[in-house]
């Protein structure tokens, strides 16, 4: 036997005889996959009669038919599914090996795909599949562009607590200046400079005067909640004609509008989703390819390093958390004239909180907030969906929906992603 043969086994060895610990085995998946398991079983053992998907849109080029399925035995082919991707996962997990990511991503569609099966079992009424896709797509808005202004501002080496105040602000200001000059373009333009302002306090209390950048973006959060709450019981209930309901008209794109499934999804939007595409791809491309997003990378590992070589660490960070700003207030806009809803208390409802977790979920990463945020969007549209077409589920429970996935996801998928070294750390 050769020496090269002998040579790993002799390692292994030695390891065992010097008493060397073993990676622990990694049972994050594996676990999921039992649960997941589980619950399928539960909805086929509790579902009956069949389950209708709507799959087109009477604008689509050609027109398909609404999709027809018996429940219990869709839900049993889910069940299998998992239980395959299931197996695999606990076999790489013993062997030590890592459990690659498309078993997550079959094990969550198999669970998605069955719950929906479930919940429009034995109804009359028909699953709007397009319409979940759709939804899912616009509710991401908020959460992407806010989620988009914590990489900029984090990245950059200040924590931006203050993003909820940022979309709730976006979102006030559109509404007014928007009904004020009678047109939601303008509204749209005037969205952003809220988040700027609220963005210049954080940069002012949090970088200028060095207080606790945690404590700031909270007192900003409540801050904002507490004017707009008080211009609203004021100015806007004395002047209707400054909150009105008004709608940034839907843009279809030719053609692309009328692919079945994916155009009215993707394609028949309006031009906060589209100036969406453009900012998660410009901003990954400036991110990790430019020598903007080198310096602000720099300034958020070592300050003091890129200080020494030049670059303005107070200036780039004040810079970014504007531009943060500008990016929360726009994704603020969604909430009022990207909606056609009027301004109402607390109208973000929380959702730059789910921002701050689509970016940690994404790992600081443009495309990994996007991927986020669709996942919260799409179990607020799942709610949504759900409490229109009737389901089993108490309907308080449908609202936790949302809120429930963001914990789950943040706890248990999170994994060991790395924050910037130098986030929150006052500088000089």
């Amino acid at each position: 036997m050769s020496t090269a043969t002998t040579a790993p086994a002799a390692s292994r060895a030695a390891a065992a005889t010097s008493g060397e610990v073993r990676e622990p085995i990694a049972l994050k998946m594996p676990v999921t996959g039992v649960v997941v398991s589980l619950l399928c079983v539960l909805m086929a053992a509790t579902a009956h009669g069949t389950t209708s998907f709507k799959v087109a849109t009477s604008a689509d080029f050609f027109q398909i038919s609404d999709v027809t399925v018996g429940a219990r035995g869709t839900i049993l082919v889910m069940l299998v599914v998992a239980l395959a991707a299931t197996a695999f996962a606990w076999l790489r997990a013993v062997a030590r090996r890592r459990v690659a990511a498309w078993v997550g991503i079959v094990l969550g569609l198999a669970f998605v795909l069955a719950f929906l099966t479930w919940a429009g079992a034995g109804r009359s009424t028909v699953m709007p599949l397009v319409t979940i896709l759709s939804s899912t797509l616009a509710l991401s808005v908020p959460l992407v562009f806010g989620g988009l202004a914590g990489v900029i501002g984090e990245r950059s080496g200040t924590i931006n607590i203050a993003i909820e105040g940022q979309l709730l602000g976006g979102a006030f200001l559109g509404a007014v200046v928007a009904s004020a000059a009678g047109s939601p373009w303008i509204g749209l333009v005037a969205a952003p400079v809220a988040g700027v302002l609220v963005a210049l306090l954080l940069a002012l209390f949090g970088l200028k005067y060095r207080v606790n950048q945690v404590v700031v973006g909270v007192v900003l959060n409540v801050l904002v909640s507490g004017l707009t709450s008080f211009l609203f019981s004021t100015l806007l209930t004395d002047s209707k004609n400054l909150n009105q309901a008004m709608h940034l008209p839907t843009l279809p794109i030719p053609v692309l509008a009328e692919i079945p499934v994916i155009g009215p999804v993707l394609f028949k939007q309006t031009i906060l989703v589209y100036l969406m595409y453009l900012a998660v791809a410009v901003l990954s491309f400036m991110l990790f390819r430019s020598r903007w997003g080198l310096r602000m990378r720099a300034v958020g590992e070592h300050p003091k390093a890129a200080d020494t070589v030049g670059i303005k660490v107070m200036r780039t960070r004040v810079n970014n958390l504007m531009l943060g700003g500008a990016l929360a207030g726009l994704g603020g806009a969604f909430f009022t004239i990207g909606s056609g809803l009027s301004f109402t208390k607390d109208i973000s409802a929380g959702n730059g909180y789910i921002a701050l977790a689509a970016m940690i979920l994404g790992a600081w990463n443009p495309v990994g907030t996007l991927y986020a945020a669709l996942l919260f969007g799409f179990a607020t549209s799942v709610g949504q969906t759900l409490s229109v077409v009737g389901t089993p589920i108490p309907s308080n429970f449908i609202l936790m929906i949302p809120y429930i996935v963001t914990i789950l996801a943040v706890a248990g998928f999170v994994g060991k992603v790395r924050a910037p070294a130098a986030e929150g750390v006052p500088y000089p």
